[in-house]
């Protein structure tokens, strides 16, 4: 039986949806692109690199938990498995694209 467990995992990355640099994050994990938000399935458990899917994840929606704040809604393109993850608008090395973030609280309002 597997636990849930998150394995810290901060590296930067090349975003396979848009080709940007992404630099690890200030603090916490960097699991997505600043600029388009997009990520890739690769955990059953945060950090775990166990999913075996490998597909991007595409965010669709913005949602605000009181505890968290804003979270990214990613959508599986492969599987169509959900996550959210918490947006890094504030971050000291790169922060989230505000701009791409209202954009996807403006499309799912319409």
């Amino acid at each position: 039986m597997q636990t849930k467990r998150f394995i810290v995992r901060n590296d930067g990355f090349v975003c396979l949806h848009c080709g940007h640099h992404v630099p690890p994050a200030k603090a916490g994990c960097r699991n997505h692109c600043t600029q388009c938000l997009y990520s890739v399935h690769l955990d059953v458990y945060p950090g775990d690199r166990a999913a075996a899917c490998g597909g991007l994840m595409e965010p669709v929606a913005i949602e605000y938990n009181s505890r968290k704040g804003y979270q990214i809604v990613h959508k599986c393109k492969s599987c169509g498995m959900t996550t959210k993850n918490v947006a890094a608008l504030e971050d000291e090395i790169e922060p989230d694209s505000l701009f791409t973030v209202l954009a996807i609280m403006n499309d799912a309002a319409h």
